[in-house]
């Protein structure tokens, strides 16, 4: 009997694809470069099975043209590039990464704070440029952050993780979610509970980790950022569209926040030419999970799903089935 075929849409860490092969017929992008619709379709057309990267579209148009899938297994948390409920309509299971990814992202997000928080950037230039003549008492004046208040927006895995790192530096932490979570939780984190309203109003850094969704897009714009504090910093390594690109430009050009550390756009790979312009602004390519051992990781879970599925049992982490349309 011929082994069910799984294409793999990018190139991934060669630890899943060797875990793939043992039980399937492997078409592996070898390029770290996405297929274009059309291409993904071609490879896919007959396909079991895809490993899917969170730049695929994989909508009810590549479903249609792909009849025999039977699992899409995204390699990524987010699964915003899925149409979920054209997906459960075919019978397609779709598939998710969690947990996996928590820490190098909540370490990212720290990253990214205090670059953005002690101007790391510009002071790397700096040296770099050869102006570096002698040590100087004014310059280069950042924002401590013990003693400071760090709100999180959305506090699942990752925002309690960035919570625990922020109680570690003596920051007071609080948080907005769509639920209030367990009092343990709360108490293990050193995180409060407060309205969205309260967290951007008190919030010395905020940190967004709220999946994307109809309520999330735009979760910051205009309005929001009038109510921040100008000296505020607002660090997102959530999903792009979460942040209204050009209304946080005009936030940060206005000084109506201090600065911000960015690793994800609204309409990623490109970013807004007024962001790339305005100043205290740390920009990142989408980097939060990027270390060897997470994405090695990720690749093997998704590889897992695929497995499980392919064999009748179970997925291991499926994402939940929205009701078909």
């Amino acid at each position: 009997m011929a082994k069910p075929m799984v294409v793999v849409t990018r190139t991934v860490p060669r630890e899943a694809l060797e875990l793939l092969a043992g039980h399937v017929t492997v078409d592996a992008n070898a390029a770290d470069v996405g297929y274009t619709p059309e291409e993904l379709i071609s490879h896919a057309r007959n396909a079991d099975a895809m490993v899917a990267l969170l730049t695929d579209r994989i909508d009810d148009a590549v479903l249609v043209a792909c009849p025999k899938l039977k699992v899409v297994a995204n390699v990524a948390v987010g699964y915003d590039n899925i149409d979920v409920a054209a997906a459960a309509r075919r019978g397609v299971i779709v598939t998710n990464t969690p947990g996996v990814l928590t820490d190098a992202t909540a370490d990212f997000a720290w990253a990214l704070m205090l670059a953005v928080a002690r101007d790391v950037v510009a002071a790397d230039r700096y040296v770099r440029d050869g102006r570096f003549r002698e040590w100087m008492m004014m310059e280069f004046l950042g924002a401590q952050l013990s003693g400071r208040v760090l709100g999180i927006a959305g506090f699942g895995r990752i925002g309690q993780a960035v919570a625990r790192r922020g109680h570690g530096f003596g920051m007071h932490v609080i948080y907005a979610n769509s639920r209030r979570v367990a009092q343990a939780i709360e108490e293990e984190t050193g995180a409060h509970f407060v309205d969205k309203e309260t967290l951007l109003a008190t919030s010395d850094v905020l940190s967004l980790h709220v999946p994307l969704g109809p309520a999330t897009r735009h979760y910051l714009s205009d309005a929001e950022f009038a109510l921040m504090k100008r000296s505020a910093f607002v660090i997102n390594t959530a999903r792009g569209p979460v942040i209204d690109e050009a209304a946080l430009a005009r936030a940060l050009s206005s000084g109506a926040i201090r600065g911000a550390g960015i690793d994800v756009f609204e309409r990623e790979p490109a970013v807004d030419p007024a962001l790339l312009a305005a100043p205290n602004t740390v920009l990142a390519p989408h980097i939060g999970s990027a270390t060897a051992e997470t994405r090695t990781k990720m690749a093997l879970m998704a590889a897992e799903n695929v497995i499980a599925v392919l064999a009748g049992k179970p997925p291991i982490n499926p994402v939940p089935r929205l009701r078909p349309d």
